[in-house]
């Protein structure tokens, strides 16, 4: 065990995390989110949602300055009578977290599939909650 890291940070994700460089995104997926087929590398988070982890991660990750929209999210299907709630518990994690606002970009579903192919990482959850799914793209320290 170590001091000052989240439990719910395993150490396969703490070495991930540790791995990524600049630029790097990783994505926190939710249940329904087909990770293990689009995944480079999986790191299974079951039992867990993704807004603890997005705190717990946020605590030591830096989000990318030098792009406008360091976290991307996947927006709603046209037609789909769904209003993502989880988005504005992201905002006020992501805001808490940084000292400026950040910009969230919202991706069409099948684009938000093609990049997280090309993500470092995909970290699947037991989050519930629809259309939860965010890409964080790593920064400097």
């Amino acid at each position: 065990m170590l001091k000052g890291i989240p439990e719910i940070l395993s150490p396969d994700l703490m070495k991930t995390l540790m791995e990524m460089g600049h630029g790097d995104e990783i994505v926190l997926a939710d249940g329904n989110f087909p990770a293990a087929s689009h995944a480079q590398r999986l790191i299974r988070s079951d039992g867990h949602n993704i807004p603890d982890l997005l705190e717990a991660i946020l605590t030591f990750l830096p989000l990318d300055r030098y792009v406008e929209q360091p976290i991307a999210l996947m927006d709603v299907v046209p037609g789909d009578n769904v209003n993502p709630t989880i988005w504005n518990e992201y905002y006020n994690i992501v805001n808490k977290e940084n000292i400026q606002d950040v910009s969230f970009e919202k991706m069409e579903r099948f684009e938000f599939y093609q990049r997280a192919k090309s993500a470092y990482a995909i970290v699947a959850t037991s989050e519930k909650a629809l259309y939860a799914n965010i890409i964080l793209k790593k920064g400097v320290i």
